[in-house]
């Protein structure tokens, strides 16, 4: 119940301007979606590029502005095709941005875009039903910088690394998140919409678990800039902590066969 009245003051004007307020005295670069912008300049120059998620709702611009900005070569992905808004820029701008039509966790994709310096990936974490394999795949094609922004939920006191699988929740517990400034959020507004596939919202993460997210798939925060419901990262690539080896059927049987002796004994 504590909680609720959280979240429920944080959606006020009031709850985030106070919010935002408080952060700021604490010393905190408090973010907006406008942060990208100066984030993609600063990080573009003589860099090469990909835009995970490049087409819906933006038509590319992001990856227009790397280029302009200094990229080369810029690639943009997504499993949604070019938008006719995005041949046009792409004409304009006689840009040579390579666009792929694919998902980024497939192994082809990942080969086709190959490995860049900077990875960047802007509102896609939380519509993927799988946000640790999403960025597992994207330090497979990071050599230094991921800039990541995504949708967050306040942390909760005393439960760090908490997060909400939002697909599946009563209409009651969903009307918690509908922001409205946000518009009809996909799988939440509405519940769970399975044609709509990625379009849905599936993970509410905080920002502690997140960060818990990063570092278990090989990244370091470095910057942060964070909102009531959203977090804008800049991260360094790092050693990947976690990994599993499959044993070959030899090795398998011979474990096998140990553990059997173990309990035997």
């Amino acid at each position: 119940m504590i909680y609720k009245r959280k979240v429920q003051f944080l959606q006020s004007r009031w709850g985030r301007w106070v919010w935002s307020r408080w952060r700021r005295l604490r010393g905190d670069e408090v973010g907006t979606g406008n942060k990208l912008t100066e984030l993609i300049a600063t990080y573009a120059p003589d860099k090469s590029w990909v835009d995970i998620g490049c087409m819906w709702g933006v038509n590319g611009g992001h990856a227009f502005f790397a280029e302009e900005s200094g990229a080369r070569p810029v690639k943009g992905v997504d499993v949604f095709g070019p938008t006719p808004e995005f041949d046009e820029m792409k004409a304009a701008r006689n840009s040579d941005m390579e666009f792929i039509l694919g998902d980024a966790m497939d192994p082809a994709t990942i080969e086709r875009v190959g490995i860049v310096d900077v990875v960047f990936c802007a509102g896609v974490l939380y519509h993927h039903p799988s946000p640790f394999d999403l960025l597992v795949s994207l330090r497979r094609m990071c050599r230094e910088t991921l800039i990541l922004r995504t949708s967050a939920i306040p942390e909760v006191g005393g439960a760090p690394n908490a997060a909400i699988y939002w697909p599946m929740l009563t209409e009651r517990d969903r009307s918690l998140w509908d922001l409205p400034w946000l518009g009809h959020q996909v799988g939440i507004s509405k519940g769970f919409e399975p044609n709509e596939g990625y379009g849905n919202w599936f993970w509410g993460l905080t920002p502690s678990c997140l960060a818990s997210l990063l570092h278990t798939a090989g990244f370091r925060v470095v910057r942060r800039f964070p909102e009531v419901f959203a977090e804008t990262l800049v991260c360094e690539t790092s050693a990947v902590p976690f990994s599993h080896k499959v044993p070959n059927e030899r090795a398998a049987r011979d474990m096998a066969k140990g553990l059997l002796e173990q309990r035997e004994n």
